[in-house]
């Protein structure tokens, strides 16, 4: 493989960019060419860099990661995009991918799979754990298109879901703020907004309905 191959990381946490450098930077045909915080850091540094793929994380505090990539994917649909996230990968992948990115590898995952993703990506491949990749042919094969109905939940925004998300997990509204890094205002906006999409009409309604959400998925 080339020995040339640049990688822009996309993450608002310093010691996981530092982590994500040290490791890539330990094969001898990866390079991290910058590193960004969020989508405004990234856009401004993009140029500079000109990577030869994109690691980007699903949180980041000026907007949803998976926004980002349908961004990125409208402007250069030939820039190989991976995510690393945090988030189960039964929840975002598929959304990732519909978005444009190339491939979705938890953070959970071993160092060497990391590497594997990579270089699968890079190979014009897409990356999935086995188990994802199993559940979408098993989605793709047993669809009926005259009987399935879209879910409720497809509705929702991507920054929508990841709110639904932890609501599903017992936060409150307060500890979603931290955790997404917006502010309190507007995570209960967000809420509102779910509550109206998904046809309920109380905040108790709401937890039920999301922790229901969140155990099926998983």
């Amino acid at each position: 493989m080339d020995k040339s191959k640049r990688i822009m990381i996309v993450d608002d946490h310093p010691l996981i960019r530092r982590g994500l450098r040290h490791l890539l930077e330990t094969e001898a045909h990866l390079s991290v060419c910058a590193e960004a915080e969020d989508i405004a850091a990234c856009m401004a540094k993009l140029q500079q860099c000109s990577p030869d793929l994109l690691m980007v994380d699903i949180n980041l505090p000026d907007g949803s990661g998976l926004d980002l990539i349908k961004r990125l994917h409208a402007a250069a649909p030939e820039l190989p995009i991976l995510v690393s996230s945090m988030h189960d990968e039964k929840l975002l992948a598929e959304r990732a991918l519909r978005a444009g990115a190339m491939g979705y590898i938890s953070k959970k995952e071993a160092p060497e799979h990391l590497i594997d993703a990579i270089n699968k990506v890079f190979s014009g491949k897409v990356y999935l754990s086995d188990e994802m990749t199993d559940r979408l042919l098993l989605q793709q094969y047993t669809a009926n298109a005259s009987q399935v109905t879209a879910s409720p939940i497809e509705s929702l925004s991507n920054r929508e879901l990841e709110v639904f998300e932890q609501i599903g997990q017992g936060y409150s509204t307060l500890k979603i703020a931290e955790n997404l890094k917006l502010s309190v205002k507007t995570i209960e906006t967000h809420r509102a907004h779910i509550k109206e999409k998904l046809n309920l009409s109380s905040s108790p309604e709401l937890t039920r309905q999301a922790m229901k959400w969140s155990f099926e998925v998983k």
